[in-house]
C-alpha cells in the first residue's frame, strides 16, 4: 500500500509540476507593448484601452510625453513600440525632415483645432491688422491657415496644396500680422496672457488648460478635417499581430464610447 501511495504521490506531483508549467508557458505569451504619447487626451484613451487589451493577452504599457519630438525620436530608436499623438503631415514632414521610416498604423481620432481670442466673440469683428499667434509646429501652417480661410480672413492662392500651405502662399487681403511661431504647448500660456488677438491652439494643449473646444474656440475644424491622429510605427511594424489588436481596441465601439463621452465633441473617433 506504502509503495502505492508512494507512486500516486509522485504522479500527483508530477501533473501538479506539468501544470505549474504549462500556466507558467501560458503567461510567458503575454506581449508587452509600449506606446508613446501626450498626456490628454492620447494617453487617457489607451489607459482605457488596457484592460481591453489585457483580455487579449496584450500588456500595454503607456508612456508620456510633453513634447511632438521626442515621440518620434524614440520610436525611431525602437524605445517605444508605437506612438500615438500626430497626424499624417506632422508624420509626413518628420519622415523628410529626419530621413526616417515611420508609418501610419491606424487613425484613430481627430482633434478639432481652434482659433481662441480673448478679443473677439464673433469672427465677423476682427479688424484689419489683428495680430495672430501660430506654433512653429510647420506641419500645421496649412490647417491653421484652412480655418482662417474658412472664415473668409485669408485666401489661399490658386493651385497651392491647401494642406502645405504656408504663409508665403496666401492673399492677406486683412493685413494680418502673424507674430513670431512658439512651440505649441506655450500656446495656452501666451493665451492667457493675452500677447496676441488670436491664437491657433492644438486641442490637446487647449484640454490641458481648461478650455472647451466648443465653447471657448472662435473658429473650430469639423469632423471632415485631414488631419486624424494616428498610431505611427516603424515600417513593417504595423503587420504585427499586436499593433493590429491596438489599432482594433481603439477602433472598438467602447473606446468610441468613451472617446464620445469623456470630451464632448473635443475629441472627434475616427469612424
Amino acid at each position: 500500500m506504502k509503495k502505492i501511495s508512494l507512486v500516486l504521490l509522485s504522479l500527483s506531483l508530477i501533473f501538479v509540476m506539468a501544470a505549474c508549467g504549462k500556466s507558467s508557458s501560458s503567461s510567458s505569451k503575454e506581449t508587452t507593448l509600449t506606446v508613446g504619447a501626450s498626456a490628454v487626451p492620447h494617453a487617457e484613451i489607451l489607459k482605457k484601452a488596457q484592460p481591453l487589451l489585457k483580455k487579449k493577452g496584450i500588456n500595454l504599457k503607456v508612456k508620456v510625453f510633453q513634447d511632438y519630438v521626442l515621440p518620434n525620436k524614440a520610436l525611431a530608436s525602437k524605445q517605444i513600440d508605437a506612438n500615438y499623438f500626430q497626424h499624417v503631415p506632422y508624420l509626413d514632414l518628420y519622415n523628410k525632415q529626419h530621413k526616417t521610416n515611420l508609418v501610419n498604423a491606424g487613425k484613430i481620432h481627430i482633434e478639432p483645432f481652434g482659433i481662441y481670442s480673448k478679443k473677439y466673440k464673433n469672427v465677423s469683428d476682427i479688424k484689419n491688422g489683428a495680430t495672430v499667434q501660430i506654433s512653429n509646429n510647420q506641419s500645421e501652417q496649412g490647417r491653421i491657415l484652412l480655418l482662417l480661410e474658412s472664415k473668409g480672413l485669408v485666401k489661399i492662392k490658386p493651385g497651392v496644396d491647401k494642406v502645405t500651405a504656408t504663409l508665403k502662399d496666401i492673399d492677406n487681403f486683412k493685413h494680418l500680422k502673424f507674430l513670431s511661431p512658439i512651440a505649441p504647448a506655450l500656446m495656452p500660456k501666451a493665451y492667457q496672457n493675452n500677447t496676441a488677438d488670436l491664437f491657433a491652439i492644438n486641442t490637446n494643449f487647449a484640454l490641458q488648460a481648461n478650455l472647451t473646444p466648443n465653447k471657448d474656440a472662435l473658429i473650430l475644424e469639423g469632423s471632415e478635417s485631414p488631419y486624424a491622429n494616428i498610431v505611427a510605427v516603424n515600417k513593417g511594424d504595423e503587420k504585427k499581430k499586436a499593433i493590429k489588436e491596438l489599432i482594433n481596441v481603439l477602433h472598438s465601439k467602447d473606446i468610441q464610447n468613451f472617446i464620445n463621452e469623456k470630451y464632448k465633441g473635443a475629441v472627434l473617433p475616427v469612424k
